[in-house]
């Protein structure tokens, strides 16, 4: 065990992330695409819009014939008819003429603006009196000004929104590429844990890891597979181990690195075929007892027993790996935003760890301010309270009341 607590600096856990695969593509229909992760280039084949077109319900016109008009020397035109939604206007726009035009309807040969129709009025059927001026351009959208073709849009590794999309929908794209969401397994150990459904007994609590680990792989992407819990027993967690590394991309024990547990641990992940201990303990507050092993090409985590310290090293270290199994693309732009808030009170932190705080959210008349939410690693509650988490680095001791900082939301 003297090898424990040799930690691993987080900077050299996070080099390890490449050097595991990722998911192969697979082609769905753009309708079941969202929050998905993109695996291919997508670039424009056509203009967006096709056509010229309109704004705002009114007239198209030169604006030429405008210039000067206002509600004391207003402008007269000749009025040439109306265009229909969806109609291919055949009409040309004159200098001195005018259209008929409805908002997206397509604008006719001649014609550079659009006149509102709360600036001009029908003295009679043929003749339009305006009474402002609009220069080239007023409430059109050009023909490409969305969308140029040949333009490239969407890079492999982005996360779609909505907003993609629909710009998917636009290029007329029904079937896109994303990555295969990585499969996770996870495995609760521990003689004290029981089922949730079960009234544990004296010195046994019910297994809240595997569901908070669950949920929080769904969050980041992946696909949970629940392999039950698993006793403090060597030839049942070597057995499990085997059969949740066949049947998934990543797996996680929760549990097994604790001082109590984690020589069993060790022993059954470096018992599993070509497989090696990567990480053996890492510099943070909650979370150091961690383990990373890989087995053939696949990562192995072991994660504290304590809900909160596992939550906190699944959210902090480990979603990184299953998104990059993914396909997400860590540059791309659409990542986690943090929250500018101050700290409300002095928060000690030793040097030599990188330390994760669990704070509340309150926005007061003065700015935001975090609120540390203080209590044990295996009180569940200071989770649901906490609404992110501030980082102290390993060379920063403490924070003072009031200083700025920034938070990770959970």
């Amino acid at each position: 065990m003297k090898d424990f607590f040799t930690v691993t600096p987080l900077e050299k856990v996070f080099e390890y992330i490449a050097t595991f695969p990722v998911a192969a593509p697979e082609t769905i229909p753009i309708g079941n695409a969202t929050e998905r992760i993109l695996a291919q280039d997508i670039r424009a084949d056509e203009d967006i819009p096709a056509f010229s077109r309109s704004t705002m319900d009114g007239y198209a016109v030169c604006a030429s014939s405008t210039f000067g008009a206002s509600e004391g020397n207003p402008a007269y035109l000749t009025i040439n008819g109306a265009i229909s939604m969806g109609e291919n206007p055949s009409v040309r726009v004159l200098p001195g003429s005018a259209i008929r035009i409805s908002t997206g309807g397509m604008l006719p040969m001649g014609a550079d603006s659009v006149v509102m129709m709360e600036y001009a009025d029908e003295i009679d059927e043929t003749t339009l009196e305006i009474y402002k001026s609009v220069a080239p351009g007023t409430n059109v959208i050009a023909k490409g000004e969305d969308i140029q073709q040949g333009q490239s849009l969407l890079s492999p590794g982005l996360k779609l929104r909505p907003q993609e999309i629909g710009l998917l929908a636009a290029l007329g794209i029904t079937q896109v590429a994303v990555f295969q969401k990585p499969t996770v397994g996870i495995i609760s150990t521990g003689d004290e844990i029981v089922p949730i459904q079960d009234i544990p007994g004296p010195a046994q609590v019910r297994d809240i890891n595997s569901y908070s680990i669950a949920g929080m792989v769904v969050q980041a992407g992946g696909i949970p597979m629940n392999f039950g819990i698993i006793k403090d027993n060597y030839d049942a967690l070597f057995e499990i181990c085997r059969k949740a590394l066949r049947e998934t991309d990543i797996l996680i024990l929760s549990g097994g690195s604790s001082v109590g547990t984690r020589d069993l641990t060790i022993e059954v992940l470096n018992s599993l075929e070509d497989a090696h201990i990567l990480v053996h303990g890492i510099p943070i507050s909650p979370g150091k007892p961690t383990i990373l092993a890989r087995a053939g090409n696949k990562p192995v985590w072991g994660l504290p027993g304590h809900v909160t310290s596992a939550m906190v090293v699944f959210d902090r270290v480990v979603r990184p790996f299953i998104e990059y199994a993914g396909g997400k693309n860590r540059l791309t732009k659409n990542h986690t935003r943090h929250i500018p808030a101050r700290i409300s009170r002095n928060i000690a932190s030793a040097q030599g760890r990188t330390d994760f705080i669990r704070v509340r959210l309150k926005e007061t008349d003065d700015g935001m301010w975090a609120e540390p939410v203080l209590g044990k690693s295996g009180l569940i509650n200071t989770m649901i309270h906490a609404d992110g988490l501030v980082e102290i680095d390993m060379n920063t001791e403490g924070l003072d009341k009031g200083s700025a900082v920034s938070v990770i939301p959970l």
